[in-house]
C-alpha cells in the first residue's frame, strides 16, 4: 500500500472519529492523530465543525496542536512551547519528519548544517540516520546524502497542508505555470509546422532529382541504342562490298565481256 492510498484512509478515519467526540474526549483524539506514524496530513481534521468549534474554549489547546502539526515545524513549536502542550516523543518524531518536509518545499538541496539546526541534531551521523530511517524509510522523501558535500539533495517529498494564505500563491504559480506551457506548446506548434513544410520541400526536391536521374538515364540509353545501329550498319556494307562475288565482283563481270570457248573438236 503507498503512502498516499494509507494517508487516505487514516485521514477518512480519523474524520469520522473526530466528528462525533467533544471536550477532552476531542483532544484525546487528536492527540492520537497527531501521533500516528502513518499520518502526515491533518487539514481536513481541522475542518470538522466539532474541531473548529475548540476556538475559545478550555480545550483549545489541542486545537492548536492540531494547527502546529498541519503547518508548523519543530522551531515554531520550541518558539511558542509555553502555550503548548508539551509533546509526546511519537509527536516529537512526527513533528521533525514534518520540519524536513517544509524545508524541502523551499529547496531541493538541504545543507547538514541546516537540518542539524533545524532538527535540534548535534551530529552528522544522527542526522543522517534520521533521515534514513524516519524519512527515506518511512516513504515521505527520497533522495541522496552526500557525504562530500554535507548535503542531502531531494528527489522526491511528501506535500503539507497548505497553510494560510497559501493557495493565492500556489494558483499564482499554477497561472505562471499554464502560460509557459501555452507558449511552450505554441513554439513546439510552429516548429512541427516548420519541419512539416521542410519535409515537404526536401521530397520535392527529390523527386525532381530523381526524375532527373531517369531522363539522364533515357538519353543515355537511347545514344547507346543508335551507336549500336550505327556500328551494325557500317559492318554490314564492309561485308558486302568485300566479299568475293560481291556487289564489286558482279559489276567487273558486267563491264568485261567474256570470253568464247572454242568448241572441243
Amino acid at each position: 500500500m503507498d503512502i498516499e492510498q494509507k494517508q487516505a484512509e487514516l485521514i477518512n478515519y480519523f474524520v469520522k472519529k473526530v466528528s462525533v467526540q467533544v471536550g477532552s474526549a476531542l483532544g484525546s483524539v487528536i492527540l492520537e492523530a497527531t501521533s500516528h506514524p502513518f499520518l502526515f496530513a491533518f487539514s481536513e481534521i481541522l475542518a470538522v465543525p466539532t474541531v473548529a468549534e475548540l476556538e475559545g474554549t478550555e480545550h483549545s489547546v489541542y486545537l492548536e496542536v492540531l494547527r502546529l502539526f498541519a503547518h508548523g515545524t519543530w522551531s515554531d513549536y520550541k518558539s511558542n512551547i509555553g502555550r503548548l502542550l508539551q509533546l509526546l516523543p511519537d509527536q516529537i518524531l512526527k513533528l521533525k519528519q514534518l520540519t524536513v518536509l517544509t524545508l524541502a518545499e523551499a529547496n531541493k538541496v538541504l545543507p547538514y548544517e541546516q537540518l542539524m539546526l533545524e532538527l535540534d541534531i548535534t551530529n552528522v551521523r544522527e542526522l543522517e540516520d534520521f533521515i534514513i530511517s524516519e524519512c527515506i524509510y518511512a516513504g515521505i522523501v527520497r533522495g541522496k546524502l552526500d557525504q562530500m558535500r554535507r548535503c542531502f539533495e531531494v528527489q522526491f517529498a511528501a506535500g503539507r497542508d497548505l497553510r494560510p494564505g497559501q493557495l493565492g500563491c500556489m494558483i499564482q504559480k499554477l497561472s505562471n505555470w499554464l502560460g509557459t506551457s501555452d507558449d511552450l506548446l505554441i513554439s513546439i506548434q510552429e516548429k512541427i509546422k516548420w519541419a512539416d513544410t521542410m519535409s515537404k520541400l526536401d521530397k520535392k526536391h527529390l523527386k525532381e532529382v530523381e526524375d532527373r536521374v531517369e531522363e539522364v538515364k533515357k538519353s543515355i540509353s537511347i545514344k547507346k541504342l543508335h551507336c549500336k545501329r550505327a556500328d551494325i550498319d557500317f559492318r554490314g556494307v564492309e561485308e558486302i562490298y568485300s566479299e568475293p562475288g560481291g556487289v564489286m565482283d558482279y559489276e567487273e563481270d558486267r563491264i568485261q565481256p567474256k570470253r568464247r570457248r572454242n568448241p572441243v573438236v
